[in-house]
């Protein structure tokens, strides 16, 4: 696998900086940067005013971690709950969710998932749905 650019590895260890795991918005692939093994890892840069929208697993819990911005998070029962800088969150695989930036800066969050070890890309989209990022105010029926 070819090194990213700054990911410095030594006996047992990787380090990098965010920036070393790519640019501009969406996925920076840490479990592939870092060549981690026992659990998925990405970091997420997330726009003001945009939202993953809704997302299940087959079988990986989740954690996210907010690390720059203000996120909501939003599940399948209609709740909606703010998540600042430093709050954590863990869902279970089949819980619906949807994130968005409702901060004014780039929202920064780390999810981290698995089930007893690494699991392939396992993300659905319920019924019906059929983006996965969106600018809010194109979502239909988002509040104003």
């Amino acid at each position: 696998m070819a090194e990213a650019a700054g990911v410095q590895h030594g006996e047992g260890y990787a380090l990098a900086h965010l920036d070393d795991l790519g640019d501009g918005y969406g996925f920076r692939k840490v479990r592939r940067g870092l060549d981690v093994t026992a659990f998925g890892v990405n970091a997420i840069v997330l726009p003001p005013g945009v939202e993953t929208g809704f997302h299940f697993h087959d079988t990986q819990e989740e954690l996210y971690f907010v690390h720059r911005g203000a996120v909501e998070i939003e599940f399948g029962d209609g709740s909606v709950h703010s998540l600042r800088e430093g709050s954590l969150a863990r869902v279970d695989a089949a819980t619906v969710r949807k994130l968005r930036n409702v901060g004014e800066q780039d929202a920064v969050y780390l999810c981290a998932g698995g089930a007893g070890g690494y699991v392939g890309r396992d993300g659905r989209v319920p019924e019906g749905e059929t983006q996965r990022v969106r600018r809010v105010d194109d979502a239909p029926g988002e509040r104003a």
